[in-house]
């Protein structure tokens, strides 16, 4: 059996298959996102550029299946949950958290597509292998300046999340680390929060009959 022709693309059949789109001066601004189309589903702002994610893994969607649960059951009726939901920092930089934590009294109804960063009490980032740079260190630094109290950033060992989490030294306008969190996260900030991270592949019971 013969192998496989090599499949390559060339730069004008890339062009023609691809419909890039090109930034005006100066950079996209926060807005463009909801008027550019064709745009892949789940696409950031970041510094003027927009950044593509790629496909989520297993550990990644349910890690954020978990978290997103968990919070909504728990979280105090002032505050609401939203799942890849992007938020406002400034004109050149809108990215979109796995999971946040805003204020209730902030939706902007069915059709919002956006929230302010003073209505975010919490953001959480799951890091995937091509956002390590991004989760790790230019997101929380973001937050940060945009005085989100509250961040989680969240971390695969051995098929489990470990979440490691933040809160915001006003004085400095950066974060200071709180705990690690293997198998349990058990907080009183931003509110009463337990999860069972081991949870995260158990299906949930079935009813009784």
């Amino acid at each position: 059996m013969s192998a496989a022709p090599e499949y390559e693309l060339d730069e004008q059949e890339t062009q023609k298959q691809y419909n890039y789109p090109v930034p005006p001066p100066g950079g996209w601004k926060a807005e463009h996102l909801d008027r550019l189309p064709n745009l892949p589903r789940r696409t950031e702002l970041i510094d003027g550029s927009l950044v593509f994610m790629s496909p989520q893994t297993k550990f990644h969607m349910r890690t954020i299946s978990l978290l997103e649960v968990c919070l909504r059951s728990q979280a105090p009726d002032e505050l609401d949950v939203y799942r890849e939901f992007t938020v406002r920092l400034d004109e050149e930089n809108r990215p979109e958290p796995d999971v946040l934590v805003a204020l209730t009294e902030a939706d902007t109804g069915p059709k919002g597509t956006w929230l302010k960063a003073e209505d975010v009490v919490l953001a959480i980032e799951v890091v995937s292998d091509d956002s390590v740079t991004r989760d790790r260190e230019v997101k929380p630094r973001k937050y940060a300046n945009a005085d989100i109290p509250h961040f989680w950033r969240v971390e695969e060992s051995e098929g489990l999340p470990v979440v490691y989490v933040y809160e915001l030294d006003p004085a400095t306008s950066s974060y200071a680390i709180s705990g690690i969190h293997h198998d349990k996260l058990e907080l009183k900030v931003p509110f009463d929060i337990s999860i069972d991270l081991t949870a995260i592949n158990k299906r949930r019971p079935a009813a009784d009959s």
